[in-house]
């Protein structure tokens, strides 16, 4: 079974969230009508995006050309702070505020274009800028931006793969060759502080990143929580609107049935009106017929009787 095609993938990612379940079980309907039911079980796992990273989403599908450039601009970016060139580092900075300033403009129209999308004003295009910002930072950022099946906005937390770079202090020119005791005493004692203190920055951005991860995972649970449970009330709405019409389909036939009992019961009223008559009239008959047949008789005896006293007569 070939599995979902990247444009139905794409057309469901370009849906607004508030159509996206909808649409997706359309997909699995279909996809189980054509037989293929690798392809429904894949799209039914794919998950609702969140307002935010469908705008993104929408950048990545209709403009593609444009998600390729900022892609240009991060390398750029990256090469500049490498090499530690402060003038191209400002130049492409001013550059990448105008970039993604233009991207937000652009996700902002794209999703004027698209029916049932959210009002211009409740659009989350901070969250948006935001993302688009991780994803000049961030590689694997950039690479969920591209895919065009981003799930939530994100931003950049610090922890990119370009390395700081390593300073030394110099004065008047030239690197200090040695200083008075209690000088790198207190040198090595600040040193320790920094290290420190730098150390502690660590820390407390990676218990960020961690705590950001461990509500990321409780975020996704929840949102899968709630595509079972609209899909569930997707079905149960099916089912009581089926149950609705087969109700009203049986109500309609036991008020024909009812209506058929009717004239049944007065046609049966009726025949047993007319054999009612019927046998009283048989009953008239055969009396009828009894007196008759008794005259017959008298007279056929009184016949004979004139006939015989005849006979001896003669």
């Amino acid at each position: 079974m070939p599995g979902p095609t990247p444009e139905l993938v794409q057309r469901l990612y370009a849906t607004p969230p508030d159509r996206f379940v909808a649409a997706r079980d359309a997909a699995v309907a279909e996809a189980r009508r054509a037989g293929d039911p690798k392809a429904a079980r894949e799209i039914g796992r794919l998950r609702r995006p969140t307002v935010a990273a469908w705008l993104v989403n929408l950048l990545a599908i209709r403009r593609p050309e444009l998600v390729a450039d900022l892609a240009q601009l991060a390398e750029a970016l990256r090469s500049a702070q490498r090499e530690l060139r402060g003038a191209r580092l400002r130049e492409l900075s001013a550059q990448r505020r105008a970039v993604v300033g233009a991207l937000v403009d652009e996700a902002r129209k794209l999703a004027a274009a698209e029916p049932d999308a959210p009002p211009a004003g409740k659009l989350p295009l901070a969250e948006v800028e935001a993302t688009l910002n991780a994803a000049l930072s961030d590689a694997e950022v950039a690479e969920q931006v591209r895919s065009g099946r981003l799930l939530r906005a994100t931003h950049y937390a610090g922890f990119g793969e370009v390395p700081r770079p390593q300073l030394r202090l110099v004065t008047g020119g030239a690197e200090e060759e040695a200083a008075p005791p209690q000088r790198r005493a207190a040198e090595r004692d600040a040193s320790r502080r920094e290290r420190d203190e730098r150390a502690a920055a660590r820390a407390a951005r990676a218990e960020r990143a961690k705590r950001r991860r461990a509500l990321e995972r409780e975020h996704a649970k929840a949102r899968e929580e709630q595509d079972r449970t609209e899909a569930e009330l997707a079905e149960a709405a099916r089912a009581e609107r089926d149950g609705a019409a087969d109700l009203d389909r049986i109500e309609t036939e036991l008020a024909e049935l009812e209506r058929r009992r009717a004239v049944a019961e007065q046609e049966l009223s009726r025949a047993k009106l007319a054999r009612r008559g019927a046998e009283r009239a048989l009953t008239a008959a055969r009396r009828r017929t009894g007196e008759v047949e008794a005259a017959l008789e008298a007279l056929d005896a009184e016949e004979g009787d004139a006939t015989g006293g005849d006979q001896r007569a003669d």
